[in-house]
């Protein structure tokens, strides 16, 4: 085969460092993001969250890792609001979790919720019930630390 056909849906999230509410113009991050992650050829299905954390559908596309693609939405999108005056960072982690075709448009609805889920549901208990649904192991104070 001459080509590498794939479709890898990510579903990533991360937060604010000390889940701070530092993301005031939501809309404009999630410009931002995009913009980033197009410079990368990595479409992103959807993208949406809240003043403290970011939740993404990435397409991952089997030129790029995951990790380079967290380096550059993190590093350039901090860089940006820092630039524009505000003092700004990401918590060091994040989550990224597989996303099936058939459960796709489910986990979309789920990120454009967020604003409405987390009136009943904080992000430190959102992130580990996906980490537990996902069979992930881990340490809440590694989670909430």
């Amino acid at each position: 085969m001459s080509h590498a056909y794939a479709r890898n849906y990510l579903h990533i999230v991360f937060s604010t460092q000390e889940r701070r509410q530092f993301i005031r113009d939501l809309e404009g991050m999630w410009t931002y993001l995009r913009g980033i992650a197009s410079e990368y050829g990595v479409e992103l299905a959807e993208i949406g969250g809240t003043s403290d954390h970011v939740h993404i559908i990435a397409v991952m596309p089997p030129k790029i890792s995951l990790a380079v693609l967290m380096r550059a939405l993190k590093g350039n999108s901090s860089k940006w609001m820092n630039e524009a005056g505000h003092l700004f960072a990401w918590q060091q982690g994040y989550g990224a979790f597989s996303v099936s075709a058939s459960n796709l448009e489910k986990v979309r609805e789920f990120i454009r919720k967020q604003a409405e889920h987390h009136q009943r549901v904080t992000y430190e208990a959102e992130f580990m019930a996906l980490l537990r649904k996902h069979g992930i192991k881990f340490t809440p104070e590694h989670i909430l630390g």
